[in-house]
């Protein structure tokens, strides 16, 4: 176990690694790669930086150090238990980030963002949130740093994750189910698609939106941005060192993947070393579900990272902007597209991606629970079912592999969808490929 003083003091940046530099991200209008001014309307300068940063390593400040603390490092576990119940000669281990005040891995970014934002006076942070998570981590950093938010929250999980709501009204945010009527972007598809149960698209159309037209607001995103990914990489920093305290290394690091921003957490790390040489051949595994398959299905190409348009153009993989996966219960899961890194890392073959219908991962959530005793959230729950998987693998060919998954989140405020799985009421949903071709059909036309 890794002592408070021994909590990463730098932020790792894949990029410094990467053979060659990601495809830049394109001006909406113009189709030109973005500027520090393009972004700063509603970014602070030090993200826009961090963003397009070269440096392999960035310092943390050490005010945002002092809010990591409460609950960092964060504890590496071995699910002995659940290895016994597989009967597999794997080791399995677990990174667990529902320690934090929100439950989830997402403080690890929100705080920083709002550190940053504050500093340059911003007073209001706008944002969106799928099944929450996010959410409730940017009300918990606005908080400690004195500042308002307001929360568009995919109208699906809204209904379905009352007290995700309620746990951001605690911290004093304010929460909106998306689409809304206070945005253009959200009466425009309230007009054409009334009954629709949102998606994380949409939401960031609306946040966006707010911050672009009020001078005190900026925007903040949960996921997908590169500085996002970046503040994250502390989880596996920690794993490579608590893994090293014991002399062992991981033969495969696995995440789930909505945006890709707990999966860039732990994997980063190690992709690092594969980039480098030093570790080649480590496995590194994100896991998505089949109603919404954007790594497994979706085309590498530029796209907007909201439904308006209202975003810089990223080269990732994507499902067509347009799209509005069902409304699964892992909706932190339900975005069209995915961080560019993570992308260009697949697209690579550096990492690779394995998709999954959403009982088949609530089983793997019970096994895990009745076993190690923790309830994970449903997102969480994609990474344990293929940790799973992998260690059934490892009982057949007799493999020892070392095996470590992040454990992103509790599924504490996650009941009702529990109750529907005992209730049978879960629909595993597989988004056809000709909607999917559809929806990719109508990706803007990049030169």
């Amino acid at each position: 176990m890794m002592c408070e003083d021994e909590m990463p003091r730098r932020w790792y940046n894949v990029l410094a690694d990467l053979p060659s530099p990601l495809d830049p991200p394109l001006h909406p209008a113009t189709g030109k790669p973005v500027t520090p001014d393009d972004l700063k309307v509603i970014f602070p300068m030090e993200l826009i930086r961090q963003e397009m940063s070269p440096d392999r390593f960035i310092d943390i400040p050490e005010e945002v150090l002092d809010v990591l603390r409460l609950w960092r490092p964060s504890p590496l576990y071995r699910a002995r238990r659940l290895e016994k119940v597989l009967k597999t000669p794997a080791k399995i281990y677990y990174k667990w980030e529902g320690v934090s005040p929100a439950g989830s891995h997402k403080p690890n970014t929100s705080v920083p963002q709002v550190y940053y934002n504050m500093k340059e006076g911003i007073e209001r942070i706008a944002t969106e949130t799928g099944a929450g998570q996010w959410g409730s981590a940017l009300a918990f950093a606005t908080m400690l740093f004195g500042l308002k938010a307001t929360i568009y929250m995919v109208r699906s999980s809204y209904t379905q994750k009352p007290y995700r709501k309620s746990m951001m009204q605690v911290w004093g945010a304010e929460c909106i189910p998306s689409p809304s009527t206070k945005t253009n972007s959200g009466r425009a598809i309230l007009e054409k698609l009334p009954d629709t149960p949102g998606s994380l698209g949409i939401a960031i159309s609306e946040a966006v939106e707010d911050a672009a037209t009020h001078a005190n607001t900026n925007y903040s995103l949960g996921s997908v941005l590169n500085h996002v990914c970046l503040h994250q990489t502390v989880i596996g920093l920690e794993c490579r060192e608590q893994l090293a305290s014991i002399e062992e290394y991981p033969d495969a690091v696995i995440g789930c993947v909505g945006g890709g921003s707990n999966f860039a957490g732990i994997s980063f790390p190690f992709a690092g070393d594969k980039l480098t040489g030093k570790k080649p051949d480590v496995d590194l595994i994100g896991v998505e579900p089949s109603s919404c398959p954007t790594l497994t299905k979706g085309l590498f190409a530029y796209d907007f990272g909201d439904v308006a348009g209202l975003t810089p153009l990223l080269k990732m993989f994507t499902l067509g902007h347009d799209f509005i996966p069902p409304s699964i219960h892992a909706g932190g899961l339900r975005y069209h597209g995915d961080s560019p890194i993570v992308s260009r890392l697949v697209h690579d073959g550096v990492m690779r991606a394995v998709a999954y219908h959403q009982s088949e991962v609530f089983d793997a959530a019970q096994t895990f629970a009745r076993s190690e005793g923790i309830i994970v959230a449903p997102e969480t729950s994609h990474a344990v079912k293929a940790a799973i998987d992998l260690a059934l693998e490892c009982r057949k060919s007799g493999e020892e592999k070392i095996i470590l998954f992040n454990c992103s989140g509790h599924g504490n405020f996650d009941m009702s969808a529990y109750d529907a799985y005992y209730a049978g009421q879960l629909v595993d949903y597989e988004y056809p490929d000709k909607l999917i071709k559809e929806s990719l059909a109508r990706l803007p036309k990049v030169g």
